[in-house]
């Protein structure tokens, strides 16, 4: 069957990409992957918001991420039980074929990844809203929200590899949560924009 066969292609390009270890890059990977260490990220995300948007619209953007967040979370629950699909460091094919593991396993579904799919929202949610928002139509970024969407594309895009690297996703899982976390945050960016109009 077709979902089998992209199964099996999935699980071959993912154990190519875990293979890619070393004991610098395992804990880059852990790094990337560990949410708490992004708290202080993210209170920096708060107040650029209040400081570059004032209290107001800024305060509707906030609301906003929190949708896309709570939105991308739990959607992702629902698919992952709906699809049922084993993660892969609780997969014996793919610890038979030198998974290299990571993190501590768990029993929920690996379709689709949740960090993904949150990292995805919250950097296409902030990214569309500031530029919405800041910047009329025809008019150049600034500077520092160019580098502020350089930055978070990447950090959103090494948060989702990272979840390959430390065994708890296949490629398939982060590509996904990836694409849902970006149309999620465009459009409840693109929501907050319209509301902020009236502030």
């Amino acid at each position: 069957m077709f979902w089998n066969e992209l199964h099996k292609i999935d699980q071959g390009v993912s154990l190519e990409i875990n293979s890619w270890d070393s004991p610098i890059t395992d804990a880059i990977w852990q790094f990337f992957s560990n949410i708490p260490v992004w708290i202080p990220m993210y209170a920096l995300i708060i107040a650029l918001l209040i400081w570059k948007l004032g209290w107001k619209k800024g305060l509707v953007v906030l609301a906003a991420v929190g949708l896309t967040f709570g939105f991308c979370d739990q959607f992702s629950n629902i698919i992952k039980d709906a699809v049922g699909r084993i993660r892969p460091l609780n997969d014996p094919f793919m610890l038979e074929n030198g998974l290299n593991v990571l993190e501590k396993g768990t029993r929920s579904f690996s379709f689709f990844s949740a960090h993904a799919a949150n990292a995805f929202g919250i950097a296409t949610c902030t990214c569309v809203a500031f530029t919405k928002i800041i910047t009329p139509l025809n008019t150049a970024k600034p500077k520092w929200l160019k580098a502020y969407i350089v930055w978070m594309f990447t950090w959103a895009t090494l948060v989702a590899l990272s979840r390959v690297f430390v065994g708890k996703h296949y490629l398939g899982d982060v590509l996904a949560g990836a694409t849902i976390g970006a149309a999620a945050g465009y459009t409840f960016a693109w929501i907050a924009s319209r509301v902020s109009r009236r502030f």
